[in-house]
């Protein structure tokens, strides 16, 4: 069973509807913790600020399941955009500590006014798939992104693919069964439907 937490900050509807049209029938939207108990699958989406994030975690009381399921049961997680970030040790954005499931932080994208590049950075952009991994296809890919902040892995390794915005950044991390991508594959059609259907396969 996949589910897709709902901490209330979270395209979940439509992530939901991404796998019902790839006719992925056993995924769920739930913060019950005996649900999230029995996923084998994990889908951790986010809009908005990061500190409105974890304290939305905190608040739902999930954060000791979802740091079972992850870090001891080793399940599949995908983080999406604001939930790839919570996937780090912090953020410029706020004062919270993040999950620390992926040692990175997220920091702020620095307009370049030579460039005259608008914060945040929103629309459709290519990635570069840097590493060799089960979620993302090489080739030609481009997403939809709305962000103005961006990960930053210390450890190399776990960026896996890249995307450019006046500057190279990681779009995509990937460490053992943890997964994120600060694009929007919910929003990026067929490239986004592929994803979903990598992480259905893991």
């Amino acid at each position: 069973m996949i589910v897709i937490v709902d901490y209330g900050l979270g395209n979940v509807a439509s992530v939901f509807n991404m796998f019902k049209k790839l006719n992925v029938k056993d995924v769920c939207i739930s913060c019950d913790k005996d649900i999230i108990a029995k996923a084998q699958k994990l889908l951790l989406p986010g809009v908005g600020a990061f500190d409105a994030g974890m304290i939305n975690l905190e608040a739902s009381g999930l954060i000791p399941i979802l740091n079972n399921k992850v870090l001891q049961e080793k399940v599949p997680v995908l983080g999406i955009c604001l939930g790839m970030q919570l996937l780090t040790n912090r953020s410029e954005e706020g004062i919270k500590p993040g999950l620390g499931w992926i040692d990175a932080e997220t920091i702020k994208f620095i307009p370049d006014s030579a460039m005259k590049l608008k914060i945040p950075h929103m629309g459709w952009n290519y990635i570069d798939v840097k590493r060799e991994n089960k979620l993302l296809d090489k080739g030609r890919n481009r997403f939809y992104f709305v962000h103005s902040y961006f990960v930053k892995c210390f450890n190399s390794e776990h960026s896996i693919a890249t995307s450019n915005f006046g500057r190279e950044f990681t779009c995509a991390v990937n460490k053992e069964n943890i997964y994120g991508t600060q694009f929007h594959p919910e929003k990026s059609l067929n490239f986004g439907m592929k994803v979903f259907e990598n992480f259905a396969k893991l």
